[in-house]
């Protein structure tokens, strides 16, 4: 895995837009390279305000949207265009908003169309997962171009939460039940899958942040423990942290936005 590259913000606003310019510039790139490109969606408040992001930025057009592959790397079982649903945020914020393609939008089956079970609905995303992936993937799901984290008070990214059964999962992805944090219900991927990104970013804004930022990124960190500290993209990792977030980290760790 990727070493750790810390980029501190000054604010959440300035975050939400650095990282929408960069995955402007990622996807673009990324297109230009093979003719396609794939990212994998956080949700949450920064997640959300990332997408408001590139919906605002003049060169979010640059992207061929029509041919960028959209995915989750959670989701809340809950019925669909219910607002604690992921989906739900990211098609307000910017799918319903540019030109993708219906059939590149990857959503985690929602009650009605998974039979009212989380377990069938996990299986419906594995198997989708695998009819995406290609050879050159060299796996049961893709190598996504950039998974976007966020990374809760207790260290958990996805829904990967701190010494709960899916950290151990070696499947692409599992169902949650129990989770700590509401809803309970919840399909994620799993580190397999999240690792197997060539990018990984990890987004941090907040004070309440900042004890789970320090606890990931310490040598030696444990992902049972700190589900944080086991998220590590193939080619890059970044921890993309506003100033209240990092308050907790040496000084000397990380640098300035440009």
């Amino acid at each position: 895995m990727s070493p750790v590259d810390v980029i501190r913000h000054p604010d959440a606003t300035d975050l939400a837009e650095a990282v929408a310019a960069r995955l402007i510039t990622t996807l673009v790139e990324r297109q230009a390279a093979t003719g396609h490109a794939s990212v994998c969606l956080t949700g949450g408040g920064i997640g959300t305000a990332v997408l408001r992001a590139v919906a605002g930025n003049p060169a979010r057009d640059a992207v061929d949207w029509t041919k960028v592959d959209i995915w989750w790397g959670d989701e809340r079982y809950l019925p669909a265009g219910d607002p604690e649903r992921n989906e739900t945020g990211a098609r307000a914020a910017l799918l319903d908003l540019v030109s993708v393609d219906p059939a590149r939008v990857h959503a985690v089956a929602d009650p009605a169309s998974s039979g009212g079970d989380v377990e069938v609905a996990a299986q419906m995303y594995a198997a989708e997962l695998a009819s995406a992936a290609r050879p050159e993937d060299h796996g049961a799901a893709p190598a996504f171009d950039v998974v976007l984290l966020g990374i809760g008070p207790d260290g958990h990214v996805a829904s990967l939460f701190p010494e709960q059964p899916a950290i151990h999962d070696t499947r692409t992805c599992s169902a949650v039940r129990g989770a700590p944090k509401p809803p309970p219900v919840r399909v994620t991927l799993t580190f397999p899958t999240i690792n197997r990104g060539r990018e990984v970013w990890i987004l941090a804004t907040g004070e309440q942040k900042a004890s789970a930022v320090r606890l990931a990124l310490t040598e030696g960190a444990g992902a049972f423990q700190v589900p944080a500290a086991g998220a590590r993209g193939r080619e890059r990792t970044l921890f993309l942290v506003d100033d209240a977030a990092a308050r907790k980290l040496p000084a000397t760790m990380g640098r300035p936005s440009a």
